[in-house]
């Protein structure tokens, strides 16, 4: 199984510590034992701007995949879309996964004037497939020449579908290449019955076997108690537009708070169950948690 990191994109220092913290994690994460680094979208919210982030980690790495898990396609214009994430396959030397999703919060669609009666599982696919158009060099949208520049990788990037639930695998199996899933209890046998139905679905969609990917939150510590409180601080963040007190009845149970010895013993469960990656979130912006994992990792 491969283990991927997940830039700190959401944390509240970010910005007090400066964007050099973002290039400290993926040249640490490029220099390590890591699969991909991933960071996701949003736009009602302090995050950098997910494409333009691309470009810039195309360049401070040069071995480990990227992934955006996940860019929402319904907040673009689709061709625009597929144009910016073409050039950042070419920026990256054909790296990049996309991962995409409805996204969960109204407010990003408002934020940019999107139609929030396209938060549809159905409009992501048809957005999904224009992508694939343009990669492919389809004339798309009255357009007499090419939407260039080419992907690298023949055809464009591996498409995941972000989801937590039955219904979005089922109606993803006809376009995404696999799951960029997300485990909110760290629950291996949840994510394995996912990943069953996952299997049955692309089988008769006439698919190849689907990439199965989940991720969850961690923060590690050396049993004081302390990662818990570290974690339930990111989610109160993160979570703002949820009612303080449903984030603080969640955060007892949400993601991975331990020693790094239990976080291995985690990873090893997600491997049993037959995981092919996992992509670990981190609650905090401090490289060491890099540093911490890479020693766990073979």
């Amino acid at each position: 199984m491969q283990v991927g990191m997940t830039l700190p994109v959401m944390e509240p220092d970010l910005w007090a510590r400066g964007a050099a913290v973002l290039e400290e994690w993926a040249r640490a994460v490029d220099a390590g034992p890591f699969s991909t680094l991933c960071f996701g979208e949003r736009i009602a919210f302090d995050n950098p701007e997910t494409l333009t982030l691309l470009g810039a980690v195309a360049a401070w790495t040069g071995r480990v995949r990227i992934a955006t898990t996940v860019v929402v396609p319904q907040l673009h214009d689709p061709v625009l879309l597929a144009k910016s994430l073409a050039t950042a396959d070419q920026l990256c030397a054909g790296r990049l996964t996309v991962g995409l999703g409805v996204g969960g919060r109204d407010e990003d669609y408002r934020a940019v004037g999107a139609d929030t009666g396209t938060q549809t599982m159905r409009e992501m696919a048809e957005r999904a497939g224009v992508l694939r158009a343009v990669w492919s060099g389809d004339t798309v949208a009255g357009a007499t020449r090419r939407v260039g520049p080419p992907p690298v990788q023949p055809g464009g990037p591996e498409l995941l579908v972000g989801t937590m639930g039955s219904r979005t695998i089922r109606s993803a199996a006809a376009w995404a290449d696999g799951l960029a899933g997300v485990t909110l209890d760290v629950d291996p046998g949840g994510v394995r019955r996912l990943f069953d139905l996952a299997e049955s679905a692309w089988a008769e969609a006439g698919r190849a076997a689907p990439r199965l990917t989940t991720s969850f939150w961690f923060a590690l510590d050396d049993g004081d108690g302390s990662a818990r409180a570290q974690v339930h601080r990111h989610l109160r963040h993160y979570m703002s537009w949820l009612p303080p007190d449903l984030v603080d009845a969640m955060a007892p149970t949400t993601g991975f708070a331990g020693t790094p010895a239990q976080l291995w013993e985690v990873l090893r469960r997600f491997e049993d169950v037959g995981t092919h990656e996992v992509h670990l979130i981190p609650t905090g912006s401090d490289v060491a948690q890099v540093e911490a994992v890479a020693e766990l990792l073979p």
